[in-house]
């Protein structure tokens, strides 16, 4: 007697694959609404710099009453000529005396800073040397530490060698600047190939001549971009000159305007030469940004494309 025996049908355990239809396309309403936002973002952001700069340039040509009653956006009773005859006549004219100083410490000091910084980022990118990685590293910690940390040691070693209230005492802590020995790394290694060097010292040019040559003309958009960073923060700078001088004739422009507004609460008429000259103190910058525009977005856009 045979018994019959069934047989279930195998089942198969793999997994089964749900077929995954591709992304649609974000279509015309989303594009529309992605850059209208993005370029309501841009105008918010753009009217939020210019806000400032717009009340200056209003407030420049009103009189001590005119800013005192609040109506520095209307462009009643223009005071700018005799604003600009009260900030040139008074204290002899120690604002233009200031103009200069700034002048001084932003541009001498921005050249030789950009100068050093080039000077070493071209010597960390292309030479090796024991413990270069080190030293690099130890050099970046100067990002890190503000300026302010740094202005009690320095007056005190600036008073100890007798720089204190000189010019030497603002220009000489400037020109080292540990940001720019990076962006000066990076240029180098992306702007001067190691082959130009070779052909160089097979020629028989020497080290500083071939940086002077071939490095630091190819290096240029970088020493440029350098050279505006510190340019601006030398001008803006404010603490250290508050520390290291005490002479009114030395002072910047961001120091002497200091002054000036302190005492505007008990003399109102400081008010309107403070804004004045506070509107003159940002054509320098202006200029220095337009002029240099070409190499500056050179750059800034160094190493996107290879």
């Amino acid at each position: 007697m045979s018994t019959a025996v069934s047989r279930e049908p195998a089942v198969s355990r793999e997994p089964a694959v749900t077929a995954v239809s591709p992304t649609a396309p974000p279509g015309p309403a989303n594009r529309w609404l992605s850059r209208t936002a993005v370029n309501g973002a841009l105008v918010l952001a753009t009217l939020y710099m210019l806000f400032p700069l717009v009340w200056l340039l209003t407030a420049a040509t009103k009189d001590a009453g005119g800013l005192l009653a609040g109506n520095a956006f209307s462009f009643e009773g223009f005071d700018l000529g005799r604003n600009l005859s009260d900030l040139a006549a008074h204290g002899d004219g120690i604002y233009f005396r200031w103009y200069a100083n700034s002048l001084l410490y932003a541009g001498v000091g921005a050249v030789l800073s950009s100068l050093v910084s080039v000077a070493a980022g071209y010597a960390f990118d292309k030479y090796a040397f024991k413990g270069k990685e080190k030293l690099f590293s130890t050099v970046l910690l100067g990002v890190l530490v503000p300026t302010t940390a740094l202005a009690l040691p320095m007056y005190l070693l600036a008073s100890k060698i007798g720089l204190v209230n000189t010019y030497w005492a603002v220009l000489l802590p400037v020109l080292v600047h540990p940001f720019g020995v990076y962006l000066s790394r990076v240029f180098s290694a992306g702007y001067i190939p190691n082959e130009a060097l070779e052909a160089a010292r097979i020629d028989g040019a020497g080290e500083l001549r071939i940086f002077v040559s071939i490095g630091l003309p190819m290096v240029m958009p970088g020493f440029v971009t350098v050279f505006l960073f510190q340019f601006t923060a030398i001008w803006n700078n404010f603490f250290l000159p508050l520390v290291m001088l005490s002479d009114q004739k030395l002072f910047p422009l961001s120091l002497g305007l200091y002054a000036w507004n302190s005492n505007a609460h008990a003399e109102p008429t400081y008010l309107p030469m403070v804004v004045t000259g506070s509107l003159l103190a940002v054509i320098p910058l202006i200029v220095a940004f337009v002029s240099l525009q070409r190499h500056w977005k050179a750059g800034l856009t160094a190493g996107s494309v290879k």
